[in-house]
């Protein structure tokens, strides 16, 4: 089983059933000390041990051996960044120590931060608007990121499902689109067909389940069409691996259900469409190349960086990436991360940063080295995507994505390697957005930060008027 270190949520379960250490230790038949040491991280758990523990206390042992703990620190990390914390955060050894002793605590100041961050992104959307109830509910689309993010943006279910479909209906990628559109028929009985534009109601696909046809809009091109099956094929064959998949989260709503729903099956569709095992290693192989995934794959620029996010499998983990794609307004329209970068959360809108450059020249990679105010450093990359034209008056219907991650994993990425990291020209300096931002003397500047005051001098006019 290797080396497995339950501290924190032994001693939890022991607090839970109101018991010493020596109460435990005759529950499991082994000695105070040991016990004692388990707690502490100093003996690695047995699986003699997890049986005892499973079987005195009723709790699935997968739970035990589940390790949150680096998802923990990165939220705290992230959320002690906060200007509101000032210039003194805890180090690393303070925040590992907390996590430690007092998980539940930490997970109880990381919900309250939330909200607190929540209530924040709601009155700057709102302004001086009236303030509607509910202010603090969560929304939906930071739900669903959160639950990707608490599994890591991996899930083996899905993955097992689409390997074993591939192995069920092998083919050449020139053939996926018509091996999906048969197994569709052959087993579900499902007919589908292109409509002209003028018949999809500006949707661009439409499963009617009742006729058991999937339309889908001549507005797509191949690669979204065979996305679009793969993505139809997850919800009538895997439907009740969603919903096991979504059961434990905190998503209550129907809708918010759908939408989570939705965005697995799109994962499946990256699976299937990308293998793990193959995907992975021509992604090592060619250094991370976008382009040639995308051409040996048959697969769009947009899907290849969607699928390199999951590269999560134990054993063989790919680099780790954070995703986004931004409208010409800033909005942010979709994100995936498997990193500590907490821009790819709650950013997106800073002019510095090239993502909003990539939109005056189309199509063209531009790489970017980015340092933010607490002096984490990364590497991203960043690309126009075209949408699909309705007709002359939906052309332009560009987003921008980037893909990035952190300074130490540059050597591995292609595109990195003409340029020298030792440089500290080199890094732009980004922030999360202009509200939240403590750089001063920057001339993108559009707002005064919410909780830092800059400095005001009537005599001298700085760069923007927030500062001079």
């Amino acid at each position: 089983m290797g080396k497995t270190l339950i501290g924190p949520r032994l001693r939890q379960l022991r607090r839970e059933h109101k018991q010493t250490q020596a109460e435990m230790a005759r529950a499991l038949g082994v000695s105070t000390a040991y016990v004692n040491l388990l707690e502490n991280n100093q003996r690695s758990l047995s699986v003699q041990m997890l049986m005892a523990l499973s079987d005195a206390y009723g709790v699935d042992w997968r739970d035990l051996i589940k390790d949150e703990s680096s998802t923990l620190l990165a939220d705290l990390r992230n959320a002690m960044q906060d200007p509101i914390f000032g210039n003194a955060p805890p180090d690393l050894q303070e925040l590992r120590a907390a996590i430690d002793h007092a998980p539940r605590l930490v997970g109880h100041f990381l919900q309250l931060y939330h909200s607190h961050r929540t209530a924040l992104e709601k009155m700057m959307q709102l302004g001086s608007e009236r303030m509607p109830d509910g202010l603090l509910a969560s929304a939906p689309e930071t739900i669903i990121h959160d639950f990707f993010r608490d599994h890591a943006n991996y899930f083996a279910e899905l993955e097992e499902a689409a390997e074993q479909l591939h192995a069920a209906e092998p083919c050449e990628v020139d053939d996926v689109y018509a091996v999906l559109k048969a197994r569709l028929h052959r087993v579900h009985g499902i007919e589908v067909r292109t409509a002209p534009v003028e018949e999809m109601s500006q949707a661009l696909r439409i499963y009617d389940e009742a006729d058991c046809v999937v339309h889908l809009s001549e507005a797509l091109d191949h690669q979204n069409r065979v996305f679009q099956l793969a993505h139809v094929l997850c919800l009538v064959e895997l439907p009740k691996v969603l919903e096991r998949l979504t059961a434990g989260s905190a998503i209550m709503s129907e809708t918010g259900v759908a939408r989570c729903h939705v965005e697995l099956a799109n994962y499946f569709a990256a699976a299937f469409l990308m293998p793990y095992e193959p995907f992975h290693a021509a992604a090592e192989r060619s250094s991370y190349d976008v382009d040639r995934l995308a051409a040996a794959f048959g697969v769009s620029f947009e899907q290849v960086c969607h699928r390199l996010t999951t590269l999560q499998r134990e054993g063989a983990r790919g680099v780790p990436f954070f995703f986004l794609r931004v409208d010409k307004a800033g909005n942010v329209t979709k994100r995936f991360n498997a990193t500590s970068f907490n821009i790819a959360e709650y950013g997106g809108a800073c002019p510095v940063w090239n993502i909003h450059t990539s939109f005056r020249t189309p199509g063209v990679i531009i790489p970017q080295f980015v340092e933010l105010p607490d002096g984490e450093r990364f590497f991203t990359i960043s690309r126009t995507t075209e949408r699909p034209v309705f007709s002359r008056d939906t052309q332009d219907r560009r987003l921008a994505l980037s893909l990035g991650c952190e300074l130490k994993h540059a050597h591995r990425i292609a595109y990195a390697a003409p340029f020298n990291t030792q440089d500290a020209q080199l890094f732009s300096p980004i922030g999360i957005n202009c509200h939240l931002c403590p750089r001063q003397a920057c001339s993108q500047r559009a707002h005064q930060p919410l909780f830092i005051e800059l400095p005001i001098d009537t005599k001298r006019r700085g760069n923007t008027r927030y500062e001079s």
